[in-house]
C-alpha cells in the first residue's frame, strides 16, 4: 500500500502512517504533476491547497481513499470519488477545542479592549481611561448552535461563572439540561445575552441569520462573536449597528470573503477585534487533525469503517442491489422532514414495511438520520457516525419493522416528533427511482429532482391552483410537476409543486396570502 501526502500535515500523522504503509510526501505539486503520478497510490492526503478534481479521480487506478486534513471537502470532487468507489474522509473534530478556546479568547479580548490597548501602548500612549472594560463573571452568554464546539464553549463559559443560554432548534431540551444550558428562542437569546457567539454551519437557512433585525434585538452593551462562518452575519448590517451604537462591539475570526479587502470597514472599526481565521490554528489541533486522517486512511486500506467517512455506505455486498435505492430514499425523507418540521426534535420513528424489512436496514436507518441532521449539524453526518451524532444531540431514533405490505411492496415511513407536533413522510423505490408517496395524511407521488418544491396546505376550492400558478408565472418561476392530495372534495388538501427556480420570500408571501391557503413552505430535495 502506498499513500501520497500532497499538502503539509503534522509530522505525527506522517509517522503514524509510515508505521503501517509506504508514505511519500510530495507537497506543492502542480495539477499536471499530480495527474502524472496519482495512478501509483492507494491513498491520498490533502489539506486545502491541492484540488482533487474529477480528472484526478478518473486518472487514479489504485486509489481507495482520499483524506482531507480538515473539516471541509470543497476541494475534493466527492461525487466523482463516490461513483468510482473511493472513500472520502475528513477530520471535523480535531479542531473542536482550538475553536472553543479561540472563542473564549476573543470574548475576553473584546470585553477588555486588549488589542486596542496593546496597539495604543506600542504607539507610546498611556490612556487607561479610554479602555474601560467589563467583567464576564455573572454575565449571560448566548450560544447560537449547540453542536460540539458550542458545547465546549458552554463548558468553558460556565467555568468563568457565566450563565449560558442557547438557541438550537435541533437539540433536545434534555441534552441542554445535562450541559447546564437553558434552551431559548433566538429572539430571547439576543435580547438577554451580554455576549452572543455563533457556532452553526453555513447553510441556506443560516446564511445572514444575524442581520439588521437580529442586531437591533441585542442590548446596546452586548458583544457579537463569530468564530464559525463569515456568511452567518450580514456584515453591512453589523457595521451599521456599530456606527449607531446598537451593540457595544464585535469580535470576528471569519469573514464573508477571505481574506477580506484591506479597506473593509470592520477591519478599521475601533470597537471590533479581528483575527485571520485562527480558530483551528493551534499545534494541538494540527496534530489531532493529522492523526485523525491518518487513522482513517489506514482503516479504509485495512477494510475497516472510517469514523468520518463522507460518502461510504455500510451495506453488505449481497444486499446492495436491493438497499441502494432505499439509502437514497431514506436521506431524502429525513431531509424533507427536517425542512417541514418545527420545534425541538424529541424522537424520530422509522418503520420499514414489506420486503425491505427482510434485510439488515442499519445503513438505511443511518442514511435517514443523515438526512435529518445534515442540514442543521455543525459536523459532518455520514452512515458511520449518524447514530452517534443523533445520540449526542439527544435525538431518540426508534426503528420498527413490519412484514405487512400496505399499498406498496416496500415502504419506509418516518415520523418526527417535536415539542410542537408530529410530521410524517413516507416513500418507496420503484425501478430504482425514489418516490415520496405520503406527507402527513396525504398520499402523493413525488420524484425528487434536486430542485425546489413548494408545499402548501389549503382548503380544496376552485381556482387556488390557478392563482398559485399565476403568481409563479408572473415571477418567471417555472413549474415542472404538480401533485395534489386531499382528504375529500372541498376538504383539507396538500399541494406539492416542483419548480425550476428558487422562490423568493416576497413571492412566497403573495402565495400565502391567497384565500384558503393555510401554510406554505419551500423545500429543496
Amino acid at each position: 500500500m502506498r499513500v501520497l501526502i500532497a499538502d503539509p500535515i503534522a509530522q505525527d500523522g506522517v509517522d503514524f502512517l509510515r508505521s503501517k504503509v509506504e508514505v511519500e510526501v510530495r507537497t506543492g505539486l502542480s495539477p499536471h504533476e499530480l495527474l502524472a503520478i496519482i495512478a501509483e497510490y492507494d491513498g491520498l492526503v490533502v489539506r486545502s491547497e491541492t484540488r482533487v478534481t474529477r480528472e484526478v479521480i478518473e486518472r487514479a487506478q489504485r486509489l481507495q481513499v482520499v483524506a482531507r486534513a480538515g473539516a471541509g471537502v470543497d476541494n475534493i470532487d466527492v461525487d466523482a470519488a463516490t461513483r468510482k468507489g473511493i472513500v472520502v474522509v475528513n477530520a471535523p473534530a480535531g479542531n473542536t477545542i482550538a475553536a472553543a478556546e479561540h472563542t473564549i479568547a476573543l470574548l475576553l479580548a473584546v470585553a477588555r479592549h486588549i488589542p486596542q490597548a496593546d496597539a495604543a501602548l506600542r504607539r507610546g500612549e498611556w490612556d487607561r481611561g479610554r479602555f474601560l472594560g467589563v467583567e464576564i463573571r455573572n454575565k449571560v452568554l448566548g450560544i447560537v448552535g449547540l453542536g460540539k464546539i458550542g458545547c465546549e464553549v458552554a463548558r468553558r463559559a460556565q467555568g468563568l461563572e457565566m450563565r449560558v443560554l442557547a438557541y438550537d432548534p435541533y437539540v433536545s431540551t434534555d441534552h441542554a439540561k445535562r450541559l447546564g444550558v437553558e434552551l431559548v428562542t433566538l429572539d430571547r437569546l439576543l435580547a438577554s445575552a451580554d455576549f452572543v457567539t455563533l457556532h452553526t454551519p453555513s447553510t441556506p437557512q443560516t446564511r445572514g441569520m444575524i442581520g439588521r433585525r437580529e442586531l437591533a434585538r441585542m442590548k446596546p452593551t452586548a458583544y457579537l462573536i463569530n468564530c464559525a462562518r463569515g456568511s452567518l452575519v450580514d456584515e453591512a448590517a453589523l457595521v451599521e449597528a456599530l456606527e449607531r451604537e446598537q451593540i457595544a462591539g464585535a469580535a470576528l475570526d471569519v469573514f464573508s470573503s477571505e481574506p477580506p479587502p484591506p479597506d473593509h470597514p470592520l477591519l478599521r472599526h475601533p470597537r471590533v477585534v479581528v483575527t485571520p481565521h485562527l480558530g483551528a490554528s493551534t499545534r494541538e489541533a494540527q496534530v489531532n487533525v493529522a492523526l485523525q486522517v491518518a487513522e482513517q486512511v489506514l482503516a479504509v486500506l485495512e477494510g475497516r469503517p472510517a469514523l468520518y467517512a463522507v460518502n461510504a455506505p455500510a451495506v453488505p455486498p449481497e444486499a446492495e442491489a436491493v438497499l441502494s435505492p432505499y439509502l437514497r430514499l431514506a436521506q431524502v425523507l429525513g431531509n424533507l422532514c427536517t425542512q417541514l418540521a418545527e420545534g425541538q426534535f424529541r424522537m424520530a420513528e422509522v418503520t420499514f414495511s414489506g420486503e425491505v424489512a427482510e434485510h439488515d436496514t442499519a445503513a438505511v436507518k443511518a442514511a435517514l438520520i443523515k438526512g435529518l441532521l445534515s442540514p442543521i449539524s455543525d459536523e459532518p453526518v455520514n452512515l458511520v457516525n449518524a447514530t452517534v451524532v443523533a445520540k449526542a444531540r439527544g435525538l431518540n431514533v426508534v426503528e420498527r419493522k413490519s412484514a405487512a405490505q400496505e399499498h406498496f411492496t416496500s415502504l419506509v415511513t418516518l415520523t418526527l416528533t417535536t415539542d410542537r407536533g408530529q410530521w410524517t413522510v413516507a416513500g418507496t423505490a420503484m425501478n430504482g427511482d425514489v418516490h415520496i408517496v405520503r406527507i402527513d395524511g396525504y398520499w402523493v407521488d413525488i420524484v425528487p429532482t434536486g430542485g425546489y418544491m413548494l408545499i402548501s396546505r389549503h382548503q380544496d376550492r376552485p381556482g387556488i391552483i390557478g392563482r398559485v400558478g399565476t403568481i409563479l408565472g408572473e415571477n418567471d418561476i417555472n413549474i415542472s410537476a404538480m401533485q395534489v392530495g386531499r382528504e375529500r372534495p372541498r376538504g383539507e388538501a396538500l399541494m406539492a409543486l416542483a419548480v425550476d427556480e428558487y422562490i423568493p420570500p416576497e413571492v412566497l408571501a403573495r402565495i400565502a396570502a391567497v384565500p384558503n391557503i393555510g401554510e406554505v413552505k419551500v423545500v429543496k430535495l
